[in-house]
């Protein structure tokens, strides 16, 4: 791609003078600017719900989530992915992160490194990424070649691959399987990723990741139900799901969670007049994890059995 096809290249006349202008003026558009990334990624459902099934079927088969990225889309990956064991219970060795400036990340951006196509190969031959494996590459101008070379090798060794970029036609989204087009267009200050395609990349890996989280069964009307209480206040949250889902009161709820670990999940189920931890595993089990597919099984033998 040559550097007049690059929408996130690109220069806007509308924001001549820029650095002239007043303070409101100047965050009204910026914000403008976020507001348009955001627009973009509706174009990017349909996608995006093609993604989140392949990645929810690759970890419901034993799998693995891989994230990589580098420079700012490495920052987006990075709260993503560390945000998802948290929250849906999912493994943390489940999740990957394969990141150009790998831990240094936390510190500093080092744009050299994102340059350096022949170590993510190296990479992903080391974690031994292949056929269970879903891997998500996420650059803004789909060309940074540690990121596009990552989702070549990864795609080669039979890896499902999920590519999002911001510039059409861009060789990142030719590589993967699905591609994830979020056309945000030229950024406020021009070059600056971070901003409208970073806020676009926030939300489209956001959105990805729970729609996986549905199709997993870990979310139950607007509840995490699989979420790992792991603080005084995932605890208190963790109480009250059990509560709204079952229709127990709190005593009852917390009762439940004692006997589950904290899981809510099996917790759910023994407030909702399942008999032990044993037997709301089971029943779990049977569902592949799906609490509604569950307490519609327990409904289910409870009239059989009136």
């Amino acid at each position: 791609m040559t550097a007049a096809t690059v929408a996130t290249e690109a220069v806007e006349a509308r924001y001549e003078g820029f650095d002239t202008w007043n303070a409101n003026e100047i965050l009204s558009a910026l914000l403008e600017g976020h507001t348009r990334a955001l627009r973009s990624v509706e174009a990017a459902i349909p996608a995006l719900a093609a993604a989140a099934q392949l990645a929810a079927d690759k970890l419901r088969g034993g799998g693995r989530l891989i994230y990589i990225a580098s420079g700012s889309p490495a920052l987006m990956s990075m709260a993503d992915a560390l945000e998802i064991p948290q929250t849906y219970g999912i493994a943390y060795d489940r999740i990957v992160l394969m990141l150009a400036d790998g831990k240094d990340i936390a510190t500093r951006l080092n744009g050299m490194r994102e340059d350096r196509g022949d170590e993510a190969r190296a990479e992903v031959a080391a974690a031994a990424i292949g056929p269970r494996d879903c891997v998500i590459g996420t650059s803004a101008s789909g060309t940074t070649p540690y990121t596009l070379e990552g989702i070549i090798a990864a795609r080669e060794a039979g890896a499902a691959t999920i590519g999002i970029a911001g510039n059409v036609n861009s060789p990142l989204l030719q590589a993967a399987e699905i591609p994830v087009l979020l056309n945000a267009g030229p950024e406020v200050i021009s070059g600056s990723t971070r901003m409208g395609a970073g806020t676009a990349q926030k939300a489209a890996l956001n959105m990805l990741s729970t729609l996986m989280g549905v199709h997993l069964g870990h979310v139950y009307d607007g509840l995490m139900v699989n979420v790992k209480a792991d603080n005084e206040k995932l605890r208190g949250r963790a109480a009250r799901i059990v509560s709204k889902v079952t229709g127990t009161n709190l005593a009852v709820a917390a009762s439940a969670l004692e006997q589950s670990g904290g899981e809510v999940k099996p917790a759910i189920l023994i407030a909702a007049g399942v008999g032990d931890l044993s037997a709301a595993e089971g029943l779990l089990g049977q569902a592949e994890g799906n609490v509604r597919s569950a307490l519609a099984a327990l409904a289910a033998a409870s009239r059989a059995q009136h």
